[in-house]
């Protein structure tokens, strides 16, 4: 006779049951939790993901440009990759600071493209930060250093007179460089201003503001470093209003002078080309041939005569004189209005 389970040992088996627990007595594995990134609805996106994705095209090629630059200057291979672009609150990056922590404050102006536009200068400046291990590693091989062991900064270092002076050289040259990426959007010129020692004990921004981070990865001489841009949200701001400015008015002169282009276009000549007929030779009779001689076109006389325009069969047509002139008539036309402007 089966055995009756008794009502605790039913109890004990369903909640085994639903604690995952299975009969088998071997732990399932557990499977990995996805992880999702906190989305804070109180403080909604300042920016579209089409205005950071442009940020990263043009970061993408400042990247570029400043490896050249910095292979010549250190002169190793300087590999240089953007990381992550993320907009944030300022406090976020102010609170990774460290004590000896250095900036670079630059400043930015915007330079309008149309005629009798007046420059406008930013009034928040964009920050670079330039890890210290990062900073020291390049000042040693600007100084002619070869050595490829990346040293240890002790917490907290602090930049002698010296070293500040070449973090500035060397962050002067960087930042000159950056306008060339946003010249396909809008002229924009970064100049470096000064340099900040202990940013946290002065206040750049306010807390609040919102700023875009651009991170980017630095790896030279066997070392590996960190290169950040702050963008302010009000920079930004400036700049985008630019840009969809100067794509407005492009879209308007474009509609404006499309007239002018067809009127243009209309009274433009175009060869056209009559075509009685064609055959084929041999390299001996074309050799041979003289003065007198007939080539047979294999076409009767009354056959239609086609006229090419651009190596298109456009009207086809019969021989004839007009006022003592060859002509030809066009009997039909090969291709309608609507076809013609496709």
């Amino acid at each position: 006779m089966a055995e009756v389970l008794s009502q605790s040992q039913i109890d004990a088996l369903l909640n085994s049951m639903l604690s995952g627990g299975g009969d088998s007595g071997k732990a399932e594995e557990k499977q990995p939790e996805k992880k999702y990134r906190k989305y804070d609805f109180t403080t909604p996106r300042k920016f579209t993901k089409d205005r950071i994705k442009m940020l990263n095209g043009i970061f993408e090629n400042y990247t570029r440009v400043i490896s050249s630059r910095l292979n010549a200057q250190l002169r190793t291979t300087c590999e240089i990759t953007v990381e992550s672009i993320e907009e944030q609150k300022f406090y976020e990056f102010n609170n990774a600071l460290m004590e000896g922590d250095v900036l670079a404050m630059v400043d930015v102006t915007i330079h309008p493209r149309e005629e009798g536009g007046e420059d406008l200068l930013v009034d928040d400046p964009v920050m670079v930060y330039l890890s210290t291990s990062t900073a020291l590693g390049m000042m040693d091989r600007m100084m002619g250093s070869e050595n490829e062991t990346e040293r240890e900064i002790p917490m907290g270092y602090a930049y002698t007179d010296l070293e500040l002076q070449l973090y500035e050289h060397l962050l002067r040259d960087i930042i000159s460089l950056m306008g060339s990426s946003w010249e396909n959007y809008v002229p924009v010129s970064f100049e470096y201003n000064h340099t900040q020692v202990n940013p946290t004990l002065v206040t750049l921004l306010n807390l609040d503001e919102t700023v875009v981070l651009v991170d980017m990865k630095l790896d030279f001489g066997g070392s590996e470093g960190r290169m950040s841009v702050v963008l302010p949200g009000n920079m930004l701001v400036s700049v985008f209003g630019e840009v969809s400015r100067e794509t407005m008015g492009r879209k308007v002169t474009s509609e404006d002078n499309s007239e002018e282009i067809f009127d243009k276009l209309r009274d433009s000549t175009l060869e056209i080309i009559a075509e009685l007929g064609d055959t084929q030779l041999s390299l001996s009779d074309i050799y041979h041939a003289n003065i007198g001689d007939v080539v047979d076109l294999g076409r009767s006389k009354d056959s239609p005569v086609f006229l090419e325009i651009g190596g298109y069969q456009w009207f086809t047509g019969r021989m004839g004189t007009h006022k003592k002139n060859m002509a030809i008539k066009i009997d039909e036309v090969c291709y309608s209005a609507e076809q013609r402007s496709e």
